[in-house]
């Protein structure tokens, strides 16, 4: 019978809007992502976006390398990355306690609640009314 080899890792959900990411933080020799089992580059294709994924490890200083893996569903791009980032965040206060004060001061581990409003019966959109006549 043939044994597996089952690696450690840190597990954490982070989330922004509609968007949910679950995040594994695979100790490696080198840092790597991956995203829905796409390329990280090919799945945030702009600078900013990487940037804000990629912020907790930079800001955190930290000096193990993780290989990351991400599932993402819903919401936008931009969110997706918000969430990343807020699960990258919260694997890495799992893994390390001690980056807690420096995650929580760039506001990492907040949830960020703002989301769109839900459309109200008698108005156009959320708050926006019909225009009023008085004759």
């Amino acid at each position: 019978m043939a044994e597996t080899a089952t690696k450690k890792y840190t597990e954490a959900v982070g989330r922004r809007k509609t968007s949910v990411a679950r995040v594994r933080l695979f100790p490696d020799t080198k840092q790597s992502y991956s995203i829905n089992d796409r390329e990280f580059e090919v799945y945030f294709p702009t600078a900013e976006l990487r940037m804000t994924v990629t912020d907790p490890m930079t800001k955190s200083k930290i000096t193990e390398k993780f290989r990351v893996s991400a599932k993402l569903n819903g919401g936008g791009i931009h969110s997706q990355a918000e969430a990343l980032r807020h699960g990258i965040s919260r694997a890495l206060i799992i893994f390390d306690k001690e980056l807690r004060g420096v995650l929580k001061k760039e506001g990492f581990l907040k949830r960020d609640p703002r989301a769109k409003e839900r459309r109200k019966f008698g108005l156009k959109k959320a708050r926006k009314a019909p225009q009023w006549s008085k004759r």
